[in-house]
This record gives structure tokens, C-alpha cells and sequence, in this order.
């Protein structure tokens, strides 16, 4: 298998590692993975990941419901219901912090296509990636949607977009620093990048430690805390403008880490940990499970 071993930080450069955090891929494989942070600028990630051309595989499990549709069980019902809510959230937060109602807005990692489908209602000109094939189908089935594969990033024209979206996405592409690198390029001058990860400095996060749910290994790469992202946006012309916490994500995340600590009763424990968790974002929003992040242009 083809392993990828990241010997340089992507974020600094520097060369010298410690070993963090050993976790299992509970999705899929049962396969051990180790997390390592950068000893000069602190950033996290996931040492000796399958590269891109073998990861498919760590994908293909019908519990990874961001890229299926099952509402089977409790946990995704909760999911799905929570997920229509932000719905409405996201589209207001970019037509706030863009003045404008429609525009040209690309999804990256679109899923099976929701958030671009909710934004082509209102009124927005959305191009979509996805990676997963599977994903892709489902969007042109049920929405209509002509979702390219991630090749397209490349095709796109200089200043094509108004806005970029990557509702937790950045913490799985391999390739971190041209991604930042074709972001730059193809928003406008006066356009927003979003950018929503799941944050390892946050309550939930040291409450579970290697059985944190988030670190969801080898699928997630990267684990962006925010001082972490905002050194990311800056290397590459960006000026992080907002920070909003997303805690209705500790719930789900804390019962799935429940769950993956073969707790009893692992919904209403999950439940409780993820009240304390909306609690301490309330304290200090850094906290949050997850972040969304919002940058502009210098």
C-alpha cells in the first residue's frame, strides 16, 4: 500500500515531530493510526495515512453518512434534523458577511449535494465537487445536480468565484498547501472563503482524547486548531474576519465517541457530554467541537 510520510510541517516547514495521540479508524478498518504535532508552530496530523490513491477504501462503510443518506437509528435521525437547521444557518451567515443575495459560489466536497441544492434555491449560481462517485450520483438523482470531480479545481479561471465553501473538508485533502494556493487564486478580490473543521482544542476533544470521534482516522489528515488556521489563511494572503462555533456538532461527535468507547447507553451519555460542551463554547466560542471560519482577501 502506498503510505504517505510527511516528513516537512505543512504549515512551517520545520522537521520535528511528537508523537500525540494513538487512534483507531472505527469506521472502517480497525486499523491504528497515529496523530503527531509539529514541536515549532503546534500543528496537528495524521502520520503514515494511505495516500490518495489507495484511501477510497477507508470511505466505503454505510456509517459514514456524509457522504450517504441513511436515517437509520437515533443518532442519524439527530443528524440529519440538526443538518437541515444549519442549512439555513450557512446561507445566512454568507449572504451576511458577502451583502449579497446571489452570486457565483463554489462547494467543494459537496457530499450528496444539500447545502448546494439549499443555495441554487435561493438564487445562487453553485458549481459543486465531490470526490466520492457514489456521492456525485446521489446529488444528480435527487437534486439535479451536476457535481464535478475534484480535477475540476484546476480547470477554473482566475477570480471565478464570489465565495468558496468547505464545510469539513479541508482536514481530508492531501494536497494542503495547493489547495490554499488555488483558493487564493480563484476567489475575487472582495470574496469569502469558509472554511468549517472539526477543532482539537475543544472541550469535547480533551474530554475523549484518542477516542474522540473528530480525529475520524486516516480519514482526517489535518486537525486545524484556530490559531492553526489562521496562520494557514495568512500564509496565503488571507485575513480570518469571523469565528463562529458550530456546538450542535459535539452532540453527535461525543455520542459517536461514546460509542466507540463501547459505552452502555452511549446516546444519553453522549447527550450529557455534549451539554457540557455547548456550555463551555458558550465560555469561549474556541472551544466549540467544531469552527466555521471566515476570510477575505488582504
Amino acid at each position: 500500500m502506498n503510505i504517505l510520510n510527511i516528513d516537512t510541517c505543512p504549515l512551517c516547514g520545520k522537521k520535528h515531530f511528537e508523537e500525540v495521540l494513538t487512534c483507531t479508524d472505527h469506521y472502517a478498518t480497525g486499523e491504528k493510526f497515529t496523530i503527531y504535532r509539529c514541536t515549532a508552530c503546534g500543528f496537528q496530523f495524521t502520520q503514515h495515512v494511505p495516500d490518495e490513491s489507495v484511501i477510497g477504501r477507508y470511505y466505503e462503510s454505510p456509517d459514514y453518512i456524509s457522504h450517504t443518506d441513511t436515517r437509520k437509528g437515533l443518532a442519524n435521525r439527530l443528524y440529519h434534523y440538526v443538518r437541515g437547521y444549519m442549512l439555513g444557518r450557512k446561507a445566512a451567515l454568507i449572504e451576511r458577511i458577502c451583502g449579497m443575495r446571489n452570486g457565483d459560489l463554489l462547494d467543494i466536497g459537496t457530499g450528496t449535494g444539500y447545502f448546494s441544492r439549499y443555495m441554487q434555491k435561493r438564487g445562487w449560481k453553485v458549481s459543486a465537487i465531490e470526490k466520492s462517485p457514489q456521492a456525485r450520483a446521489f446529488a444528480r438523482e435527487h437534486f439535479g445536480l451536476e457535481v464535478a470531480a475534484p480535477e475540476k479545481l484546476a480547470s477554473y479561471g482566475k477570480g471565478a468565484f464570489d465565495v468558496v465553501t468547505l464545510w469539513h473538508v479541508m482536514e481530508h485533502l492531501q494536497d494542503i498547501n495547493g489547495t490554499w494556493q488555488r483558493l487564493s487564486e480563484i476567489l475575487r478580490d472582495k470574496g469569502v472563503l469558509v472554511i468549517a473543521v472539526p477543532n482539537p482544542a475543544s472541550f469535547d476533544a480533551e474530554h475523549y482524547k484518542e477516542v474522540w470521534a473528530a480525529y475520524d482516522v486516516p480519514r482526517h489528515l489535518w486537525h486545524f486548531t484556530p490559531s492553526a488556521m489562521q496562520q494557514f489563511g495568512a500564509k496565503f494572503g488571507f485575513i480570518l474576519t469571523e469565528r463562529h462555533p458550530m456546538p450542535f456538532d459535539a452532540f453527535y461527535v461525543s455520542m459517536l465517541s461514546e460509542k466507540y468507547r463501547g459505552s452502555r447507553m452511549s446516546f444519553l451519555k453522549g447527550m450529557l457530554t455534549g451539554t457540557e460542551a455547548w456550555f463551555a463554547s458558550l465560555v469561549k466560542k474556541e472551544r466549540s467541537s467544531s469552527m466555521i471560519y471566515v476570510f477575505r482577501k488582504k
